[in-house]
């Protein structure tokens, strides 16, 4: 190929790289999420802002370990997504846990799914909002984790149960937090270009 035959090959490429029409592309992106995922997370803005209380973790037959804990969330994508920090501390300020979540609505399942990480780990949640709260479920050794949340009075109240076929339920949390105020956490600084 000569020099004059690539010249002609870039400009044809160039000429099609900027047919697309501006509009065309950006009505293909929907940066805030589609008008039924921000719907659907209306349901769950009661959680947006700082909470703080307790986290009890049952040790073992009868053994308690109580933490202060604390949630932030904010919604994210136009209200499309909420993002979540939760976090327990032990009597010197260390981290005895800490989760981050992303919530979020499938259009093509009409189901909320929650994102978490924690622990070294990463995995996808089935998660449905009540009318009082939310609850989910999380697959343990030999049954699964059922967490229900009430927010009521002003308190929210998370109970985790571990569930085993022929076996009672047995409580393993229990989160008890009141709303501490607003946060503009995670979106309220964006960087601007």
């Amino acid at each position: 190929m000569d020099w004059g035959s690539r010249k002609t090959l870039a400009a044809l490429a160039a000429c099609v790289l900027f047919a697309i029409p501006p509009a065309a592309s950006a009505q293909a992106v929907q940066p805030a999420g589609t008008a039924e995922q921000r719907q659907a997370m209306q349901a769950l803005s009661w959680m947006d802002g700082e909470w703080v209380g307790q986290a009890t973790v049952s040790m073992g037959p009868g053994q308690t370990s109580t933490h202060p804990h604390t949630e932030r969330i904010g919604p994210m994508l136009g209200g499309s997504i909420r993002v979540i920090e939760g976090r327990s501390v032990n009597a010197d300020g260390s981290a005895a846990f800490n989760a981050f979540a992303v919530v979020s609505w499938d259009d093509a399942t009409d189901a909320y799914v929650m994102r978490s990480y924690a622990n070294g780990q990463a995995a996808d949640f089935p998660l449905q909002a009540t009318a009082d709260g939310f609850r989910w479920t999380a697959p343990g050794r030999g049954g699964e984790m059922r967490y229900v949340t009430v927010f009521k009075d002003g308190e929210w109240v998370e109970t985790g149960h571990f569930v085993m076929p022929g076996r009672d339920p047995m409580k393993v949390i229990e989160l008890r937090l009141r709303r501490r105020g607003d946060t503009d956490w995670l979106a309220g600084d964006p960087v601007t270009p």
